[in-house]
């Protein structure tokens, strides 16, 4: 397990359908060890500025960093579906 649980990431790929994108912070709320099947993932909540839950979303590992000190925060509004 590389991140562990509570451990803010960064997405590093847009997720259209889930409203996402590259850049935006999420919070680690569990972990998926690889099986025969699938590889190792996580599941990843995305929250809105005032802490509301956005979404909740499964990730493979590979779509996600470790937030860094060199990351600056931005703001976005929260895209609409169309």
């Amino acid at each position: 397990m590389k991140f562990k649980l509570f451990t803010r990431v960064v997405l590093t790929q847009n997720l259209p359908n889930e409203n996402l994108f590259a850049g935006d912070v999420g919070v680690i709320v569990e972990h998926h060890p690889a099986t025969k099947f699938y590889e190792e993932g996580y599941e990843v909540e995305f929250l809105t500025g005032d802490g509301d839950t956005l979404t909740v979303v499964s990730l493979p590992e590979k779509n996600i960093r470790a937030v860094t000190g060199h990351d600056v925060f931005h703001v976005r509004e929260k895209a609409t579906i169309i």
